[in-house]
């Protein structure tokens, strides 16, 4: 992540990673989640789910579990855990 300025704890403090979990038969495919995520880490499917839409799936592993994707999806078919250290 780029950053204007450091902070002075850089070197000290590790950010907290992420597990994001889709629930494919819940999505609408709103793309909310893909478009707010600010480590860009889903996409959209080539597959369809059972409602015809395309569920997105996770392309990077550098999830920060921000919860973003949480907090917006309307249809709530996605989370994120704290992965194990």
């Amino acid at each position: 992540m780029d950053l204007w300025r450091v902070p002075l704890d850089s070197d000290e403090i590790q950010p907290e990673r992420g597990i994001v979990h889709i629930i494919e038969e819940r999505c609408k495919g709103c793309g909310y989640c893909i478009e707010y995520c600010p480590q860009k880490v889903l996409e959209f499917s080539a597959a369809f789910n059972k409602k015809g839409y395309h569920p997105p799936v996770v392309i990077l592993d550098n999830c920060l579990n921000c919860h973003y994707c949480e907090l917006l999806c309307p249809e709530f078919a996605i989370f994120s855990v704290i992965a194990d250290q």
